[in-house]
C-alpha cells in the first residue's frame, strides 16, 4: 500500500548537476529503507544507492560513489537523490524502490528485496 512518485529528471551536460525526489505514501511510511536504481537503454537495471530509513545508514554503488548522496526527510515522507559531476554513462531511466524492513542499506543491493516500485524518471547526460 505504498505509492513512490519520482521528479526532477532532465536534461543536463556533463559535469552538471540533478536533484531526483521521490515522494511516498502510506502511514507505515517509517518502516521502510529506500533506495534508487536506474536503467539505461538496452541494459538491466541497476542498483545506485540505498539508505536505512531506521537507521540511517547509506550504501552506493561503486559507479557512482563520490558523485551521489541519498538523503531523507520524513516529515515530507521523501527521498532525494543529490547527483553531481554527471556523465553521459548516467543517462538512465532512474527508479524509486522501497524496501520493507530493510536491516541495512546494502541489502537492498539485490532487486529481489524491493516491495515497490516507482514508474521512474528520466535523466539524460549530454557531451
Amino acid at each position: 500500500q505504498v505509492q513512490l512518485v519520482e521528479s526532477g529528471g532532465g536534461l543536463v551536460q556533463a559535469g552538471g548537476s540533478l536533484r531526483l525526489s521521490c515522494a511516498a505514501s502510506g502511514r507505515t511510511f517509517a518502516i521502510y529503507g529506500m533506495g534508487w536504481f536506474r536503467q539505461a537503454p538496452g541494459k538491466e537495471r541497476e542498483f545506485v544507492t540505498a539508505i536505512n530509513w531506521n537507521g540511517g545508514n547509506t550504501y552506493y554503488a561503486d559507479s557512482v560513489k563520490g558523485r551521489v548522496t541519498i538523503s531523507r526527510d520524513n516529515a515530507k515522507n521523501t527521498v532525494y537523490l543529490q547527483m553531481n559531476s554527471l556523465k553521459p554513462e548516467d543517462t538512465a531511466v532512474y527508479y524509486c524502490a522501497a524496501a520493507r524492513f530493510l536491516l541495512s542499506a546494502q541489502a537492498m543491493g539485490n532487486a529481489h528485496a524491493v516491495d515497490y516500485w516507482g514508474q521512474g524518471t528520466q535523466v539524460t547526460v549530454s557531451s
